[in-house]
């Protein structure tokens, strides 16, 4: 069945099923009159929970989709419910101190971005394993995932824009210009990634994989999220935003080879396309005028810009390993089937 056109898919998105006491928490709540108390408990188990396990995982991304488009029979009045908040906050600690010391010593931007423009001879990353061996399943299930987080690519990183200013304000709008399609709807970033999908045969429609993503997408996703909704957190974001520029290009042209070899679709081939040569510009202004204006007028964010590039590349390691393993063993990565 072909899949509906990309820009009839503007409904709202259907509440993804509970995986656990914290997600299924959350989803009773907003099933309720807004206000309704949660259950004191949920604090507590928020405080022992796997920071990065499907269910703590899956409440974060219930939490924080009520900033993007909410969902369908949800009231939006939701979003800034102070009750939902406070557990929120209890998951995030959670997540950010697994991230913390998951990511190792403090260091500074410098090492940290430095790092991320060297390239293994013998990488075998995702985008490697799709380059060279990846049929055409691999790449369904790849943007399956990955939707949950390219359907709304650019989005989370605009939320830092007040909070910059001079050079690094100027060269982070100039950047977003670009992601959401200099000024015409087709060239958005977020649609040419539903292009992609359709052209791959998959359901368009925002949030319609969450049931679907394993906890490592929900992760990565949420990771930019946790970021951009907290000024305290905005040398993350920037870091973040820095990661994800820099690796961009080389692994865009290693998917867009492995979609040209399995005779996808132009438009799958196009959107990875499209970033080979966007995001090598983008990489230069990002580092040199994004985290060298935030730098120089806010110094002592240093060490965050360093801690949301690693922990953007830790996360997203994850999700590889959770990939490939799966791969490899010839098993789905999803959860449910697409």
């Amino acid at each position: 069945m072909t899949a509906p056109a990309p820009a009839a898919r503007t409904a709202l998105p259907v509440p993804p099923r509970s995986r656990g006491e914290l997600s299924r928490t959350v989803l009773r709540a907003l099933t309720r009159p807004v206000g309704t108390p949660l259950p004191g408990e949920a604090t507590t188990a928020a405080a022992v929970a796997d920071p990065y396990g499907d269910d703590l995982q899956l409440a974060l991304y219930l939490c924080y989709e009520l900033h993007y488009r909410g969902f369908a029979g949800v009231d939006a009045e939701w979003e800034w419910e102070p009750g939902l908040l406070a557990l929120r906050a209890a998951m995030e600690r959670r997540f950010l101190t697994a991230l913390r010391a998951d990511t190792g010593p403090p260091r500074t931007a410098e090492e940290a971005l430095a790092d991320l423009l060297v390239e293994p001879v013998d990488g075998e990353g995702t985008s490697h394993f799709l380059a060279k061996r990846g049929e055409l399943r691999h790449f369904r299930e790849y943007a399956a995932q990955r939707s949950l987080y390219h359907l709304k690519e650019a989005d989370p990183h605009v939320w830092v824009i007040p909070r910059l200013t001079g050079r690094a304000k100027a060269a982070m709008v100039a950047v977003e210009y670009d992601e959401f399609g200099a000024g015409r709807a087709e060239r958005v970033h977020a649609r040419l990634f539903a292009d992609l999908m359709a052209d791959l045969g998959l359901d368009t429609a925002y949030g319609r994989y969450a049931d679907s993503a394993a906890a490592p997408m929900l992760t990565s996703v949420n990771l930019m999220s946790l970021f951009g909704l907290h000024r305290a957190l905005r040398g993350a974001l920037v870091g973040h935003f820095a990661a994800v520029e820099t690796t961009s290009s080389p692994g865009s042209r290693r998917l867009a080879h492995g979609l040209e070899r399995v005779g996808a679709g132009p438009a799958a081939v196009r959107f990875y396309a499209e970033h080979v040569e966007a995001d090598a510009v983008h990489e230069q202004i990002v580092r040199r005028d994004v985290v060298g204006g935030l730098l120089e007028t806010e110094p002592s964010l240093d060490q965050d810009v360093a801690f949301g590039a690693d922990a953007t590349e830790f996360t997203e390691a994850r999700l590889g390993d959770h990939l490939l393993t799966a791969w490899r063993d010839g098993r789905t990565s999803l959860r449910t089937p697409g």
